[in-house]
């Protein structure tokens, strides 16, 4: 048996801002208020504050006048940190091509159904990136058998790429060319192709990146 882990407020407040964050519910640039935080999440102001304290220069900024205000990238830095993302992801998938365990590919299709119903289920409000969407992209980091890039995709990089890339992912059609493309990198590591895996899923995070600098503000 595992030991049973004791999580404080301040961890709770933390995966809450994060995931209000990296969903979109909080805008880059928005001020956050620790009053309206710990009102909504129904605590006090002291774990809200902590929370803050370990996001500050990754999810969120703080300057004298303008108080927490979530990070916002200008047009240069949000195109890196598109750049960081296809080399790294692109490489996750070469590795994977080569390491991924039996039966990897089977349980990528899986999530990829999944992300299949959630996408529709979601349509009404545009394609948001679903869970099953940012699980296909852990399980590939997993599969590549490479600790140093599981762990800094995990790492707050992975949070500040997943703001990168929100609002790419709200483009009419943008799910199914997606999820087209995912069925294309599960296909190409079942072949244990390492060249044209990292081909469709550069192109995959490519595309994005295309779409989103072409779409700035």
């Amino acid at each position: 048996m595992e030991p049973i882990k004791i999580r404080s407020l301040a961890d709770e407040a933390l995966d809450s801002v994060v995931a209000a964050i990296t969903s979109g519910e909080f805008e880059p640039g928005q001020k956050l208020s620790e009053s309206d935080l710990a009102r909504q999440l129904g605590v006090s102001r002291g774990p809200i504050r902590e929370a803050l304290q370990q996001l500050e220069g990754k999810l969120v900024q703080r300057s004298p006048r303008l108080g927490v205000r979530v990070i916002q990238f200008d047009d240069d830095s949000l195109e890196q940190l598109f750049y960081l993302r296809e080399a790294l992801e692109g490489m996750a998938a070469r590795l994977a091509a080569i390491h991924a365990p039996p039966g990897w590919a089977d349980e990528a299709e899986r999530l990829l159904r999944r992300d299949e119903t959630e996408i529709r289920e979601a349509q009404a409000r545009g394609y948001r990136q679903h869970s099953a969407d940012e699980e296909f992209h852990i399980s590939i980091a997993r599969a590549s058998g490479s600790p140093n890039i599981e762990r800094i995709l995990m790492s707050e990089v992975n949070y500040q790429l997943r703001i990168a890339r929100l609002k790419s992912s709200m483009r009419p059609g943008r799910a199914e060319e997606a999820l087209r493309q995912h069925f294309d990198i599960v296909e190409a590591i079942r072949s244990r192709d390492p060249d044209r895996a990292e081909r469709v899923m550069r192109e995959h995070i490519s595309s994005a990146r295309a779409y989103r600098m072409a779409n700035i503000g």
